[in-house]
């Protein structure tokens, strides 16, 4: 197989990112499956080209999933590179946000990633390869007002994805998490962005200066998409992908500082962490330490 012939399966090609990942994919004469809910929004995206395919997939519904990696599957034989791209973000205190708001926000966020990934995974395991590249964010490491939902939502892609590549990576399945700042996509156009529904008296002030904040953001984020989505080319085609790709100056900034945090923490109550074990727990460590090494 020539590298340019690898198959690129993209969810939520329809607008943002994911027109950039599928077109620069395009642009390295890979054949992609470029899915979306809304497929003429897909198709004027990325208008016509012989390597492309362009499928109906709502993520959050596992039918739709096993469908559209038929569908591809049909046309071009396999999936060499899965993209999760697909996201929405739910917006507001954790208070103010309805149970039936978190609970959408999660499925589409973990539960949707899952269904596409359960899906393909039966193909890349039978052609012992694949590449599941997973867009996680910042968020995805560290918390931050205004964001408790989404932030949830993406620190539990981050632990399946982390705990999954364990489960494939004897079929020659890799994994890589992208780690996004900001960027200059639709993220915060309404069809993607949803406010919280309740207000709570106690948060209508900062409510309004954080609703602010993330609104100002609009066309002054500092990532450029398009490069983002040459980066994801360079680690698709490297033989050892990374694991984990912060994505933008502001995404190293934000992981530094959690890094530096966690090691504070580390350092300032070692002595009482080490401290709680059974006499015999200094055997039983060094066991454990043996095992996660090997």
């Amino acid at each position: 197989m020539t590298d340019n012939k690898k198959v690129w399966f993209i969810t939520g090609a329809g607008r943002g990112m994911g027109v950039e990942f599928a077109k620069a994919a395009l642009a390295e004469g890979y054949q992609v499956v470029a899915t979306g809910r809304n497929t003429d929004k897909v198709a004027k995206a990325l208008g016509d080209a012989e390597n492309l395919l362009i499928v109906k997939l709502d993520i959050t519904n596992s039918t739709d999933a096993e469908a559209a990696v038929k569908l591809a599957v049909d046309r071009f034989g396999r999936i060499d590179v899965l993209v999760n791209n697909a996201a929405s973000f739910y917006a507001g205190y954790f208070e103010e946000l309805t149970p039936q708001q978190i609970e959408r926000q999660i499925t589409t966020n973990l539960f949707g990633p899952m269904n596409v990934t359960r899906a393909v995974l039966p193909v890349m395991r039978k052609a012992r390869s694949g590449h599941i590249i997973t867009i996680s964010s910042l968020a995805g490491l560290m918390g931050a007002e205004y964001s408790s939902a989404y932030t949830a939502s993406k620190f539990a892609v981050e632990g399946w994805i982390e705990s999954l590549r364990y489960d494939i990576a004897p079929f020659g399945i890799k994994t890589t998490i992208v780690e996004p700042g900001l960027y200059r996509t639709s993220f915060l156009e309404p069809e993607t962005t949803i406010w919280s529904e309740l207000s709570i008296d106690d948060y209508v002030e900062r409510g309004a200066l954080s609703q602010g904040f993330w609104e100002a953001q609009k066309g002054s984020q500092p990532g450029d998409p398009s490069k983002l989505a040459k980066a994801l080319i360079t680690i698709a085609s490297q033989d050892e992908p990374p694991f984990r790709f912060l994505a933008g100056a502001d995404a190293v900034f934000g992981a530094e500082q959690k890094v530096a945090e966690l090691q504070q923490q580390i350092n300032a109550y070692r002595d009482l962490s080490n401290s709680l074990g059974y006499e015999d727990s200094e055997t039983v460590r060094r066991k454990l330490t043996e095992i996660i090494n090997q």
